[in-house]
């Protein structure tokens, strides 16, 4: 199952995959060196579709939890002071994905958005301190039962070029349904209040909609 965010790049790439083979295997006549083209196109298309992926989850829905917003490994847990919606200290949770992660990101608690913006920026390495304030992201906030305001915040990476935010301020949302998607490596902070639990340790692997950032 890919998702919707892929169809056009996976049409366009198979479309050109498929015109690259044909041409390879007329022009081509050096047998090795088709064969390394033609691998080479293949190993091509399926990094496309596994971007893509969207693959479906037995998803545990739970107000009590801060369910991860995306897949990958975690990379930051601090106490930070959050100055574009809070202007208070918050606890940071930050994901960062590999291109080869699922880039589907989740609302990692249910409620009401009350807050979406979306800031154009640069794309420095995700994982770069300055990434957060600097790079193409997107905030929202949703306003859960258990947890009050939860900040996620979508973030570019070197590669990525473009952020999906379907959020909107006022929108009733559920845990674990699709928030937005990433395009090519990026990273999800994730900000909380300072007497969350937090569930995960630093380079813990997660999955987005299933492993759990915090408790109440």
């Amino acid at each position: 199952m890919f998702h919707k965010e892929g169809y056009k790049i996976i049409l366009i790439t198979l479309f050109i995959s498929i015109v690259g083979a044909l041409a390879i295997d007329r022009w081509i006549e050096i047998v090795w060196l088709r064969y390394l083209l033609m691998l080479t196109i293949l190993v091509f298309v399926i990094l496309i579709l596994q971007f893509f992926r969207n693959p479906k989850r037995n998803f545990q829905l739970d107000d009590n939890q801060v369910l991860s917003p995306v897949d990958g490994k975690v990379v930051v847990i601090e106490e930070v002071f959050e100055k574009e919606f809070f202007n208070e200290k918050r606890l940071q949770v930050s994901v960062f994905m590999s291109p080869i992660n699922v880039h589907v990101t989740r609302y990692p608690v249910g409620g009401e958005v009350v807050y979406s913006k979306y800031h154009p920026g640069k794309y420095l390495v995700a994982w770069h301190p300055k990434s957060s304030e600097e790079n193409e992201r997107t905030t929202v906030v949703v306003l859960s039962k258990k947890f009050g305001a939860v900040l996620h915040r979508q973030i570019a990476g070197a590669l990525a070029k473009r952020i999906v935010n379907y959020a909107n301020k006022g929108q009733k949302v559920e845990q674990t349904t699709d928030s937005g998607f990433i395009k090519f490596g990026s990273r999800v902070d994730v900000f909380l209040p300072l007497d969350a639990t937090i569930q995960v340790t630093l380079n813990q692997k997660v999955k987005g909609g299933v492993s759990v950032l915090a408790t109440s």
